[in-house]
């Protein structure tokens, strides 16, 4: 398959099909990391090392952060990703919301299309001559010197700042009683609606993540049912009609369960068996 055709790959392609284990072990050879799960690729930085080794000089691996814990750092990276895929005209959309989240299933889906891109472009091959070590290494470098640059630049703005500003603005800064006493009142408050809103948002966190920690659990068993109704030998049954019905009905407000029921009741033969076991007397033995 093309490179530039594996964008475009549906969810029952085989690259969907390859196991975790195999994903990290892949990973772990190509880059000579040791990675355990595949959310801990959730920062963007394995993808990006994993096109810089495909496509040579593309990404600018000064601007990956390997170290990447927040997900304000890890967004960074997904955009030099995202530069890259539009440097390479890869029409792929990255959910970036779902991956810095650290889900498995999410990460494991992008981590499976991501195999079957540098495949498609090298053939499966490995470049002998990339060091991904030294590569991570480098670019670490870069990125701490120029990181020291601007921190040096903007420390010596700041005091520039401050040295024009001491001498007109210290006078006439001194506040009153009054306006002391109404900024700590004002400042109370707003410390407390900050307290507040912190407290809402932790729980709103952990109410999220216990709602798609429950979704992830049950698309992963309508999945499985969904691939066992698609083998050769049970999709044209009845029942795995019905199944079907159900799984793909496009209107969640009605209940496709009567169509479903429908379908497997008209299906001459799905109870013969069992009402010829029913009318069949039983031999008896004497």
């Amino acid at each position: 398959m093309a490179a530039a055709a594996v964008a475009n790959i549906g969810l029952m392609d085989s690259a969907y099909f390859v196991g975790r284990g195999e994903i990290l072990s892949w990973i772990n050879a190509t880059l000579q990391l040791s990675l355990g799960k595949v959310e801990e690729a959730a920062s963007g930085a394995v993808q990006c090392q994993l096109l810089d080794m495909v496509h040579p000089g593309v990404v600018p691996m000064h601007k990956v952060n390997f170290d990447a814990k927040t997900e304000y750092d890890m967004i960074q990276n997904y955009k030099v990703l995202q530069d890259v895929f539009n440097k390479l005209r890869i029409n792929k959309n990255i959910e970036v919301n779902r991956l810095v989240k650290g889900r498995p299933l999410d990460n494991l889906e992008f981590l499976q299309w991501l195999k079957r891109y540098c495949d498609a472009v090298n053939g499966g091959i490995m470049n002998e001559n990339y060091n991904p070590a030294e590569r991570r290494s480098k670019g670490c470098k870069e990125r701490n010197h120029k990181g020291s640059n601007k921190s040096s630049k903007s420390l010596q703005a700041n005091r520039l700042s401050c040295a024009n500003s001491a001498d007109g603005g210290i006078l006439n800064s001194i506040p009153t009683t009054e306006k002391v006493c109404i900024s700590t009142v004002t400042e109370d408050h707003y410390m407390e609606q900050i307290q507040q809103l912190s407290e809402k948002i932790a729980d709103l966190k952990v109410s999220v993540d216990s709602t798609e920690k429950e979704r992830d659990f049950y698309f992963s068993k309508l999945r499985d049912i969904e691939i066992l109704c698609q083998r050769p030998e049970l999709e044209h049954l009845p029942m795995t009609k019905g199944i079907r019905k159900i799984l793909y009905a496009a209107d969640a407000k009605d209940s496709s369960l009567s169509e479903a029921n429908e379908i497997i009741t008209r299906s001459p033969g799905v109870f013969s068996d069992e009402a010829e076991c029913q009318a069949t007397p039983k031999a008896s033995y004497t």
